[in-house]
């Protein structure tokens, strides 16, 4: 059986798929605006979701992944005015245990932010990341 495919939608006619709005309410509850993130980083990134869950990514999971993501692009303080110490905290935590495990579900959403040149300088600078 295929896997259900994304769309960004066509002209109007076509509707972006559900995980693409789900990612998008999920960018907005981690107070980054989804215009800011290009659509083929939001493509790249519900395509990483559906490899790393069998079946289809649970509601659960695009908190998640956002609110990583939404760290590496606002850096540490600006994050942690929007969601809180313990927020910040958590993401900082999987962004140390991706660093560590190198090939994580986690390391691919901060090699997307890193790529794709939407991090913030202090996030390369505190965890020591490159392209290389």
């Amino acid at each position: 059986m295929a896997g259900r495919r994304s769309s960004l939608g066509f002209l109007g006619m076509f509707g972006r798929s559900g995980d693409l709005r789900q990612l998008d309410t999920a960018l907005r509850g981690a107070d980054l605006h989804p215009a800011l993130v290009p659509e083929g980083v939001k493509l790249t990134i519900v395509n990483l979701m559906k490899d790393h869950w069998p079946g289809e990514p649970p509601p659960q999971a695009y908190p998640q992944v956002a609110r990583l993501f939404s760290y590496c692009i606002a850096g540490p303080e600006a994050f942690e005015r929007s969601q809180g110490l313990q927020q910040r905290q958590d993401a900082e935590h999987r962004i140390e245990a991706a660093v560590e495990a190198g090939d994580s579900f986690d390391a691919k959403i901060v090699l997307m932010a890193l790529h794709a040149k939407l991090i913030d300088a202090e996030v390369v600078e505190r965890y020591g990341l490159g392209t290389d």
